[in-house]
């Protein structure tokens, strides 16, 4: 009697999108936000120059932060489009002036790669047939472009505004209450430090490093740059009432 032959359900891996440009700013906003706006609020707050104070520089650091990355995200994201789409133009017009040698150039690139000469012939010759399939094929084995992943510079300008105004609300949050004191210094500093563990332990979901050691490595950061300009303002002082 034939044993039952066991099926093995195939495994399937589930890949995160991270090609849009959205996460890197994401990620790089909410703790740019964070870590600058520590600076400047606890910086401001150690030279003593009133509640007020503190509170302004605190919003004045948080939009004008948000806007400059918003900014430079868009810019820098929009550049790099355009220069992309510039070079995906080259490669089509090429394709269409020179379809044979492009396709014996995909063929050699093929061999190159340890496909049989025969084989990649005919592979070089099925991609070729179709125009967009041609141009794709091109973009991504000589260029190193996806065409269909150039990135947003509006979702990479509009997540690092928001990310990075999150970040930069959490030092200031305690300054924004109408008292005055030690007491929002200390709320500044745990809240950012919670905030950073947070950071670097959701950072570790999409990178290869333990959350431990991301979490850690985040409040690292922040603590040092918050007691480097804490240390700045106490040796300064302002004490202006």
């Amino acid at each position: 009697m034939s044993q039952p032959v066991e099926r093995i359900a195939p495994v399937e891996h589930v890949h995160r999108d991270v090609r849009g440009g959205g996460l890197r700013a994401s990620i790089f906003g909410v703790t740019d936000g964070l870590v600058s706006n520590v600076s400047l609020v606890l910086g401001t707050a150690a030279a003593h120059p009133g509640h007020g104070f503190v509170r302004l520089a605190g919003i004045a650091g948080l939009l004008g932060g948000a806007f400059s990355m918003a900014a430079g995200e868009y810019i820098s994201m929009q550049a790099q489009r355009e220069a992309m789409q510039r070079e995906l133009a080259v490669e089509a017009e090429e394709i269409r002036r020179r379809p044979a040698s492009e396709q014996r150039e995909l063929e050699r690139l093929y061999v190159r790669r340890g496909i049989p000469p025969d084989v990649a012939a005919r592979l070089a010759r099925e991609l070729m047939a179709d125009p967009e399939v041609a141009l794709e094929t091109h973009a991504r084995e000589e260029l190193g472009i996806d065409p269909n992943a150039l990135g947003s510079p509006w979702v990479a300008a509009g997540s690092s505004f928001v990310t990075f105004a999150l970040g930069a609300l959490v030092p200031l949050a305690p300054f924004l209450t109408g008292s005055s004191g030690n007491a929002e210094v200390l709320a500044a500093v745990v809240l950012a430090a919670l905030a950073a563990l947070v950071v670097g332990a959701i950072l570790s979901r999409v990178t290869v490093r333990g959350w431990l050691f991301s979490a850690l490595r985040s409040l690292g950061i922040c603590a040092a740059a918050g007691a480097v300009t804490y240390g700045v303002g106490s040796a300064i002082g302002v004490a202006v009432h």
